[in-house]
Order: C-alpha cells, then sequence, then structure tokens
C-alpha cells in the first residue's frame, strides 16, 4: 500500500507506513561507522581499575609499531591548550562539578575511563597498539553503592571528600509531618532500582574530518542532539568555533537516551582529527560500550506512606541515594532531582510530599538519562508503596488507586511538588486496563489456583509522564544549561513541494513520518511531497535534540507553529490574487476561497509559485514562502495510563511466567497510531527487561561483572508475551496539536507493574517486597526463606 493509498480524509492521526523502514531493512541506510571508509582509525585504551593513580604512561613501543600513525596520552591534550572538560548541563544549589577530562592524567576513576588513544592504518592494528602501551597503576580501593560512598573513606574526587555531589530537597517537609501525624496508617518500603545498562543495536561510534585550510571540522556520529554536542565540543571541550563544526547524525542505530549526552569519545575522535589534519574513525565495541555508555537509575530509597484505613493518602516522604558515578554527565543531575522527584504524586492527590536526593559520586561507569528517566525511577516508588499500602490495610489494589485519583474537574493540577498536570481522564484508562485484563475474572481465578499450589500475581501501575521539558525561562530557573523550545522550519519551494526541518534528531521514532505528517495536515498538501530534514547542524539553524518525549509535542508544535505561519502568509497572497480581503478568504484542505464564491479559489501550491515568482503579491509582502519558528510551550505535556501485568510464578525453581500485558496510554492526540504502538511496544520490552532480567553488577573493586551480554540479561522475544494495547485521547492544551508524547511511558509503567505482579503473585508466601531485578534465583531465594521459616 503506497503512502497516498493509506491515508484517510486526515494525514493527522492516520496509520501511515513509516518511509524509514525500507533503507533500514534493505541496508541501504548508513550510519556513522560508514561515513568514512578511507580514514584512519582510533581505539582507546580504557582503565582496567576502578581507582588509582597514574604513575606513568609510556606509549613509545605502541608508537614505534609500522602501521601506528599517532598515539595521544592526556598531557598531550592538556598541552594542546583546548578546554578539556565534559560539563553537567543542569546545575544544582551546591553542586560540586569536578573537571571531567576526554583523556586522564592523574587519576581514573571507573573502569573505562580513558588513558590513552592510538590512531592506526585500520581498526585491528589500532586495537592490537592498545597492547604495547605500559601504564603503571598505584591501585586504590572503590566504593560503588551511593548509599554506602557517603559514608565511605574512599574519596573519587578531593572536590567532594564525602563523595556527596548534591543535597537536593523539594517539598514541604513539615506538611508532610503534619500529614503522618494525622493519619490512620505508615507503609514503609526500601527499595533498590539497580543500574541499567543501555543495549542500542549499533554502539556508538564518531567519525571526524578536519581541513586545516578552512578551519572546517565535520564530525559525524552517534547522535540523539546534534546542536549540543556542536555548543559543548566548541566552547567545554575542543574550543573549535562552533560557525567552523558540523555535526551530523546519520541512522544512529537505536539510544533510548544512551546517545544524548557528550561523551569523550567523539571529542577525542575530533581532536585526533584536528592534530593529524587527516580523517580518524572511532566504533565502540560493545564490551567497551558496557564500560563507557552512560548507565541508567541506581537508586536506593527509603520511602513512607501516611493513609487512613480508608485508602485515603494524606502524605508521601522519600530519602534517595543516587548514583551518579565516576564523573557528571550532561543531565545526571537532573534525573535523580527535577525528572525524578517532581513526578512522585503519579495520578494521585497527594496532599503532602517531601523527598531528599543525595547524589553520589561513585567508581563507576557515569550514570544519565535512561528512557524514562526520572520520571521510571519515581513513579516505580509511588506504585510500589501505593500496592504495599493495599496490602497492609487489606483493600485490593485497583480500590486504592482509584480511591486517590485526581479527578477530571481537577485540571489543571498542581500537585505538591511543583508540576501542573495538563488534562486527563485518568479513572476510565484505569477502567479500560482493568476491563481488557477482565481483573475481576482474574482475581477469582487467582484464588482457585492457588487451592491447587498455582500462583498467579496481577500487578497494576497508573502512571504520568512529565514530556517536553518546558518552558525555557522555568527549565533556566531550575538549573538548566540549555532551553525547552525547539526549532522548526517549514519551506514551500516554487513547485509546491515542502521541505520541513527541525532540530529534533531522530532515533527511529519515525520522524520523517509523524512530522512529514503535520505539515501535511497544516498545509493541505499531499503527503508525499513533504520532505523532512534532522540531524545537520549545517541543514538546521538550531535545535535541542531528541530525549524525554519532547519530540512530538515540542518538535511538532515547532512545525504546526511554522507551517501555520506560512499558512498566514499564504493567505493575505491568496487574497491579493483573489481581488478580496484577507478577512474574507478562507482555508481549508489545501485551498484558500472566497467566502460565499466557493468558485473564487486558488491551491496554496499555486501561491507558492507565485510567491517565488514575486510579480503579483502585495507590496508590503516579501517573495519567498517559508517561516521558521523557536517554538517554547508553556509547560511539560503530562501522557499518563495504566498498565496491568498478569504472572505466574513457579515456587519450586522461582520462574515468572508473564502471562498477560495489557497497556491503556494516553499520550493525547495521535499522529501515527501505529508508530504510537509501536513506541508503547518497545517501551514495555525495555521495562519487563528492567523488571526480570536487567542490572549491572559491580564486584567490591569497582569491575563489572556483567560486562558483556554472556553475563548481563536481557529480554528475548519468547519471554515477551503478545501486548494487548488501546488509548484513550485527552488533548494537551500546552501545545498547538495537542499531542504528548509516548517514546518513554511504557517503559515507566511496565517495571512497577511486573513487580507488583510478582509480589501479588507471592502473597502466600509473605513476600511484601522484592528488588529488581526478579530473577528466578532472587524469588526462589524469598520464598525459600518463607518457607524454611515456616518449617
Amino acid at each position: 500500500m503506497s503512502e497516498q493509498e493509506s491515508v484517510t480524509d486526515r494525514v493527522f492521526g492516520s496509520s501511515v507506513e513509516r518511509r524509514e523502514d525500507r533503507s533500514i531493512l534493505t541496508g541501504v541506510a548508513e550510519y556513522t561507522d560508514e561515513k568514512l571508509p578511507d580514514a584512519a582509525h582510533v581505539a582507546i585504551l580504557r582503565s582496567q581499575y576502578a581507582h588509582a593513580t597514574l604513575e606513568s604512561v609510556d606509549v613509545d613501543q605502541a608508537e614505534n609499531r609500522d602501521d601506528v600513525v599517532a598515539v595521544f596520552t592526556g598531557a598531550d591534550v592538556e598541552e594542546s591548550g583546548i578546554p578539556n572538560d565534559i560539563p553537567t548541563a543542569w546545575s544544582l544549589p551546591g553542586l560540586v562539578t569536578p573537571q571531567y577530562r576526554i583523556i586522564a592524567t592523574d587519576k581514573v576513576r571507573h573502569t573505562g575511563d580513558a588513558i590513552a588513544a592510538v590512531v592506526a592504518e585500520d581498526r585491528y592494528a589500532a586495537h592490537n597498539a592498545l597492547g604495547d602501551i605500559d601504564v603503571t597503576y598505584d591501585r586504590l580501593d572503590a566504593v560503588t553503592e551511593p548509599d554506602e560512598a557517603v559514608d565511605s573513606d574512599v574519596t573519587v574526587h578531593e572536590e567532594a571528600p564525602d563523595n556527596v555531589a548534591f543535597d537536593f530537597t523539594i517539598g514541604d517537609a513539615d506538611a508532610v509531618s503534619e500529614a503522618f501525624s494525622a493519619a490512620d496508617h505508615v507503609t514503609s518500603v526500601d527499595l533498590e532500582q539497580p543500574r541499567i545498562i543501555p543495549n542500542a543495536v549499533e554502539p556508538r561510534a564518531a567519525a571526524a574530518d578536519y581541513d586545516p585550510d578552512s578551519d572546517d571540522l565535520t564530525v559525524w556520529m552517534t547522535s540523539q542532539n546534534p546542536h549540543l554536542h556542536r555548543m559543548l565540543m566548541s566552547t567545554a571541550t575542543l574550543g573549535h568555533p562552533e560557525h567552523k563544526l558540523r555535526i551530523v547524525a546519520p541512522e544512529v542505530g537505536g539510544g533510548f537516551g544512551s546517545k544524548i549526552y557528550h561523551y569523550p569519545d567523539e571529542a577525542i575522535t575530533a581532536w585526533c582529527a584536528k592534530q593529524l589534519g587527516r580523517a580518524v574513525t572511532w566504533q565502540a565495541t560493545r564490551r567497551e560500550g558496557y564500560i563507557t555508555d552512560c548507565h541508567g537509575r541506581d537508586h536506593v530509597t527509603e520511602a513512607q506512606l501516611a493513609v487512613d484505613t480508608d485508602g485515603s493518602i494524606r502524605g508521601l516522604r522519600v530519602e534517595t541515594h543516587a548514583g551518579l558515578g565516576a564523573h557528571l554527565s550532561q543531565f545526571a543531575t537532573a534525573t535523580p532531582s527535577y525528572l525524578y522527584a517532581t513526578i512522585l504524586s503519579s495520578e494521585y492527590d497527594i496532599p503532602a510530599i517531601h523527598c531528599r536526593v543525595i547524589g553520589a559520586f561513585t567508581n563507576t561507569t557515569p550514570v544519565d538519562a535512561y528512557r524514562g528517566a526520572g520520571r521510571a525511577e519515581g513513579i516505580y516508588v509511588t506504585e510500589r508503596i501505593v500496592d504495599a499500602a493495599a496490602s497492609e490495610l487489606g483493600m485490593d489494589p485497583a480500590e486504592i488507586r482509584r480511591t486517590n485519583l485526581i479527578s477530571p474537574d481537577e485540571f489543571p493540577f498542581e500537585t505538591s511538588v511543583a508540576m501542573v498536570y495538563d488534562s486527563g481522564e485518568y479513572e476510565t484508562a484505569m477502567d479500560r486496563a482493568l476491563e481488557l485484563v477482565e481483573y475481576d475474572e482474574l482475581r477469582d481465578r487467582q484464588r482457585e489456583l492457588r487451592d491447587d499450589d498455582r500462583y498467579l500475581g496481577i500487578g497494576i501501575a497508573n502512571f504520568v509522564e512529565s514530556a517536553g521539558l518546558s518552558p525555557s525561562k522555568a527549565a533556566g530557573e531550575l538549573g538548566a544549561a540549555a532551553g525547552g523550545w525547539e526549532a522548526g522550519v517549514v519551506r514551500f519551494h516554487p513547485s509546491g513541494t515542502v521541505t520541513v526541518a527541525c532540530g529534533t534528531a531522530d532515533q527511529g521514532q519515525g520522524h520523517r513520518t509523524t512530522f512529514a505528517q503535520v505539515a501535511a495536515e497544516e498545509l493541505g498538501v499531499p503527503l508525499e511531497d513533504v520532505d523532512v530534514v534532522e540531524g545537520d547542524t549545517d541543514a538546521v539553524p538550531q535545535g535541542m535534540g531528541t530525549y524525554g518525549s519532547r519530540s512530538g509535542p515540542v518538535g511538532g508544535g515547532a512545525i504546526a507553529t511554522s507551517a501555520r505561519k506560512v499558512v498566514e502568509k499564504a493567505k493575505r497572497i491568496a487574497a491579493h490574487s483573489l481581488e478580496a480581503s484577507v478577512d474574507d478568504v478562507e482555508f481549508d484542505d489545501g485551498e484558500f476561497s472566497v467566502v460565499g464564491a466557493p468558485d473564487r479559489s486558488v491551491t496554496i501550491q499555486e501561491v507558492a509559485l507565485e510567491a517565488y515568482l514575486g510579480h503579483d503579491i502585495p507590496g508590503d509582502a516579501e517573495p519567498g514562502l517559508e517561516a521558521t519558528s523557536y517554538y517554547d510551550p508553556e509547560n511539560f505535556t503530562f501522557p499518563f495510563g495504566t498498565h496491568v501485568a498478569v504472572v505466574e510464578v513457579d515456587p519450586e525453581t522461582g520462574e515468572v511466567d508473564l502471562q498477560t500485558y495489557v497497556a491503556v496510554d494516553d499520550c493525547g492526540e495521535q499522529i501515527n497510531p501505529m508508530i504510537v504502538e509501536g513506541q508503547v511496544h518497545g517501551g514495555i520490552a525495555q521495562g519487563v527487561g528492567a523488571a526480570l532480567y536487567e542490572g549491572a553488577v559491580y564486584d567490591d573493586t569497582g569491575t563489572l561483572v556483567t560486562g558483556s551480554m554472556n553475563e548481563y540479561a536481557l529480554p528475548r522475544a519468547h519471554q515477551l508475551p503478545d501486548y494487548e494495547t488501546d488509548s484513550t485521547v485527552t488533548p494537551s492544551p500546552h501545545n498547538p496539536i495537542g499531542v504528548k508524547g509516548v517514546g518513554e511511558s511504557a517503559t515507566i509503567a511496565a517495571a512497577p507493574a511486573v513487580v507488583n505482579a510478582v509480589v501479588d503473585a507471592l502473597e502466600p508466601f509473605d513476600v511484601d517486597h522484592l528488588d529488581m531485578p526478579l530473577s528466578n534465583e532472587r524469588v526462589w531465594r524469598a520464598i525459600d526463606a518463607a518457607t524454611e521459616g515456616d518449617s
């Protein structure tokens, strides 16, 4: 089916097939590693220790190899005089920000820290030469757990002797104390959210080409945020003039957050190209990615919920130690503070919340935003403790949630942790999810199966996500070093076709399709006449990138705003051509016509041609037909929904069989329902992975035990059921197209839904909580401990 055939009367909202897929599936698509086939290759020597002083780095033997072009150390980088500091992009009060060099000079602070870079004529030669570099270490003790780090004798950075990078609080502590004093019951849960290691299809990569005559530096890289990379490489790491630096993101092979930030490796690659005056390329190995790609999560939390006997929530108190790793990555500080604590209210009217987060340096890979960043951690805390409260009160988990839901007539709703929710029909989505899973019948079946020593569990998770961080002024006041706006360009060509440029950067979401749908709908032109450009700082004026479920609400909002500006200008030209007042001209489905005289009309394509000819346009109008918008939304959007997981646990083995999964999401207006469903499917897989399989493990020396796919488990296709998905539609008033974003929603909901289901299954064994991942062994040990106590 062609695009034209699949389009309904309304392009926006139609399940148009993704135009990206053919090139990817047939292998035609170009990736970073393919951009400079004749370039020299960079390999980076990584520290084998988590914490050590570098006494010497001897590169003589490696430099003397015939196939080696050059070997560089941290001292070489320092001597070149570049700024050499990867910065954080979010400041908090009292934040400690040690210098983050692109190659270590005096000390290594995690396994994987860069020590030297080899440039050779081919990839194998570069990697072979790493073995000829002689490093003398003075090994130091390491600390890996965030709650232990703040009381440890080990100091990761001298600037933070207690390893505390920040101590963040939000909410009203006095109001929470009063709520707890007045409540009938207090539920407490101590929980850990382990580190998650990103696993994109293509590991990170960079390729750089430098022209010393023009001083032009072009870097191709796996980036979700090309303009941010350009700015940081210009101002913070390389010191290269921004107008002489071009960043291009080809197909990036997936990211999920791990390719937002500026890593040392792309700076090293670009710096090598400048030093040598020739093209170079770098590609991470999969094992290299495990110790250098920023991890997600790493929280240790104590939470208490104050409730009355009828299930009404009075207050929530949370204290979290958040692991930041050895260095501060760009959004490492924002994720466990403003993105985490501000979402703890979830879908519930909680009158008082107080949250404290201690961000701790550890001798581990840096932590930053990963799919659902902050929101996933916050919703997990709330949904787990609400379930625990229901159990302690003898209430049904669905009923306690229903008791506390924010009602539709309360929107816009201001939570006690600073958020103002835009719109929502929370009970409608929850009812639909329970209906689809046949909740009452499932509870009956659960009771019947327990009589046969079979243990079914049903887990519910409601969620709210804050998407599209904005407005920029508010973000700046909270400490952000970047804006929340997005740039969108809509340009008609004289022939009537359209090019759209946006500052977001696709990592697999289907922007070339959905953004074309937004523009085609607004302009009334055929979808196939709209092309979309992203991921090139020379082709797009500016941009804030793709993360935080912002592409639809903010990127789409920018495109719609520019399209409407184009229509307004075209309307003036059409009125002039039709010899009518602008007020008497209406626009519908790509055509301008005079009110009351539909035969007097002109298409927007005809207007575009006239605009570029300039022969017969209003005297105060410029030729051409295009518009640029820097769209800055008035607020976040707040997707929401309810997910339900059904599991059966085998008490003999601890095996968790995920039998049923129902997801009802509300992401506002849907540009392309098929793509929305695909995003939900992928998000569930990652949430289930976190709940049952994934979790980084370090030993006492700071060595990553789960350093490859041999040790780090990811969900396989046969371990996931067929999902049943549905949606409600509650438009957001915070952007011109009513969308809310969906990219991270399912990951946020899936982990608590699955964990709640497993704990529900284990209720006969008096197991009231288990930390992720719920491996067979962990579940079996919990059952064994419970049954041992009974015997």
